[in-house]
C-alpha cells in the first residue's frame, strides 16, 4: 500500500497519509471553538462527564504542551452519528470538541459538524475525498474500503506507542491492516456474550451450554453467522490465518475438529430446550418467559435488565463439550474507531483530536451519556466501571476469548453460506450421515464470491 508522509511539520512523531477518501455529509452544523456555539450530540449528560480543566488520572491528553503549541487558526470538519449529536443524548461529539479546544488555547479552531453513521462511511467518503471529514467514526469492519480507496491516515509515533498501550490488543489488531498499519483510534468494542435469568441459572451453570440445557432454554441465533461462527472458531478453525491477516489462507472450516462440531451442532438443535433465535426474537420471548437465556452485544443490556429485573445476569459464552472435551465458545470482535482523514490540511489538529475523542475523557463522558461501553485500559479497570457487570463482562470477553474479525472484503463471502448452513441446522437438513458433505460444501461456499 502507497504511503506517504501526512505533513513534515509531524515528523516521526505524527502519522502517514495514504490518499483520499470523501463522501456527502448531511446536516451540517458550525461551532467556533472559544465560544458556545451550535452543537448537537448524545444522551444523559451527567457530572463528571470530562473535565477540560483538569485531566483524568493517567491520560496523556497533551495539554501540558498546549502552551507551547504554535498559534493557528483552522476548520475541522468531523462527523459522527446523529445520536453523538443529539442534545437529547447530551450531545457527545459537540460537548468532547469544545473541551479539546479549551485544552488548546493556541488553536482557534471552528469545527463543521456533519452526520454519518459508522457503516456509510466506508461507502460514502472513497466517494469524494476532498468533501469527507478531517475527522470520523468508523467501523473497522470497513477499513479495508477506506485503505482500498487511500483514505485513512496511519497511526505513528507516539500515537501509535499511546494505542498499543492504552487500549485492548486484540482492538489495535482489529484497526492492523495486512500491510502492518495501524489506522484508527479505538472507541468502543463489538463483540457478544450472554445474558441469562440468575433464578433459572446458577454461576456454576452457566459455565456450560450443556448444564443450562439441562435447566432452561436457550437462545442461539445460529442461522446469523456472526454468532455462529462463535462454535467454528471454538473448534479451531482460522478466518484468513491464525492472525486474521493472510488473505490467500481464507477461510478453514473443513477440519476434523469442525466436523465433531458440527456433530455436536446436529445433537443440539434436537434438543428441546435449544431455541435457534434472533437476538431481537429471544429478548421478546425472555419477556413472554419463553426464554431463559441468550446470546448478543451491549446493545440489548438495557432491554434486557428491564425485562429481568434483579434476575438480570450477564456472562461470557459457555464452553461446549465435544467427545468429553471442554471447549469455550469464542465470538468474534472489531472496534468502533476514530479516523483521520490522509489527505487533511490541518494533520497536527486532526490527530490530536482523534487521540482525543477516543482518549479517557471522552470514552468517560460517551459511557456517561449515551452508555457507551469504553475500551480504554485505565477507564475500564477502575473500580467503579468493574461494578457495571455488562462492561466487566465485555472487557473479559475481549481480553480472553474475542477473536478480531478481519477487514477484508472477502469475508463478505461467508455470511450467506453461513446462513443457509445454520439454517439446514435448525431444519435437521444436516445430519450425522452428510455432515462431512455439508461443511466441505460450505467451506468452498464461504470463500466464494458466488459469481465467479
Amino acid at each position: 500500500m502507497k504511503r506517504k508522509l501526512l505533513s513534515a511539520v509531524l515528523s516521526a512523531a505524527m502519522i502517514l497519509s495514504l490518499a483520499g477518501c470523501g463522501n456527502k455529509a448531511a446536516e451540517s452544523t458550525e461551532s467556533s471553538a472559544g465560544t458556545e456555539g451550535t452543537q448537537q450530540a448524545p444522551a444523559e449528560e451527567k457530572d463528571g462527564a470530562g473535565d477540560a480543566e483538569k485531566p483524568a488520572e493517567g491520560e496523556d491528553t497533551g495539554a501540558e504542551d498546549a502552551s507551547q503549541e504554535e498559534p493557528l487558526t483552522c476548520t475541522l470538519t468531523v462527523w459522527s452519528p446523529s445520536e453523538d449529536q443529539d442534545p437529547e443524548y447530551g450531545q457527545w461529539l459537540n460537548t468532547m470538541c469544545d473541551q479539546f479546544a479549551q485544552l488548546h488555547p493556541n488553536w482557534d479552531i471552528t469545527f463543521n459538524y456533519g452526520v454519518c453513521t459508522e457503516s456509510e462511511t466506508k461507502k460514502l467518503i472513497p466517494q469524494d475525498i476532498d468533501a469527507a471529514a478531517d475527522v470520523f467514526i468508523f467501523s473497522s469492519t470497513g477499513m479495508e474500503n477506506l485503505c482500498q480507496a487511500n483514505c485513512l491516515a496511519e497511526l505513528g509515533g507516539k500515537y501509535l506507542d499511546t494505542v498499543r498501550a492504552e487500549y485492548p490488543s486484540v482492538l489495535v489488531d482489529c484497526l492492523t491492516y495486512e500491510d502492518g498499519g495501524v489506522y484508527g483510534v479505538p472507541m468502543t468494542t463489538n463483540t457478544y456474550f450472554m445474558y441469562y435469568d440468575k433464578s433459572v441459572f446458577s454461576q456454576e451453570d452457566i459455565t456450560s451450554l450443556d448444564a443450562m440445557l439441562e435447566k432452561g432454554k436457550v437462545a442461539v441465533p445460529l442461522t446469523d453467522g456472526f454468532y455462529m461462527a462463535s462454535f467454528y472458531l471454538a473448534a479451531g478453525c482460522d478466518f484468513f490465518g491464525p492472525e486474521g491477516k493472510d488473505r490467500g489462507a481464507g477461510i478453514t472450516l473443513d477440519s476434523p475438529e469442525s466436523l465433531a462440531m458440527t456433530n455436536y451442532l446436529v445433537d443440539l438443535v434436537g434438543n428441546d430446550n435449544l431455541v435457534v433465535a434472533s437476538p431481537a426474537d429471544a429478548i421478546a420471548m425472555m419477556r413472554e418467559g419463553a426464554v431463559n437465556a441468550y446470546f448478543c452485544g451491549t446493545w440489548q443490556a438495557a432491554q434486557t435488565q428491564e425485562v429481568l429485573g434483579e434476575n438480570f445476569g450477564v456472562a461470557p459464552l459457555p464452553s461446549v463439550t465435544i467427545e468429553g472435551s471442554e471447549v469455550q465458545l469464542r465470538p468474534f470482535s472489531s472496534a468502533k474507531a476514530i479516523g483521520v482523514k490522509s489527505t487533511t490540511a490541518n494533520p497536527q489538529v486532526a490527530i490530536e483530536l482523534a487521540m482525543y475523542l477516543g482518549g479517557y475523557d471522552s470514552q468517560k463522558a460517551h459511557y456517561e451519556m449515551r452508555g457507551y461501553v469504553p475500551c480504554y485500559n485505565k477507564l475500564v479497570a477502575e473500580e467503579e466501571i468493574q461494578k457495571d457487570e455488562v462492561v466487566a463482562v465485555d472487557a473479559y470477553t475481549i481480553d480472553n476469548i474475542a477473536v478480531p474479525r478481519t477487514s477484508f472484503t472477502e469475508m463478505a463471502y461467508f455470511w450467506t453460506p453461513a446462513e443457509s448452513f445454520g439454517t439446514e441446522l435448525r431444519d435437521g437438513v444436516i445430519t450425522h450421515e452428510n455432515a462431512q458433505e455439508k461443511l466441505t460444501a460450505f467451506q468452498a461456499s464461504a470463500n466464494t464470491s458466488g459469481v465467479e
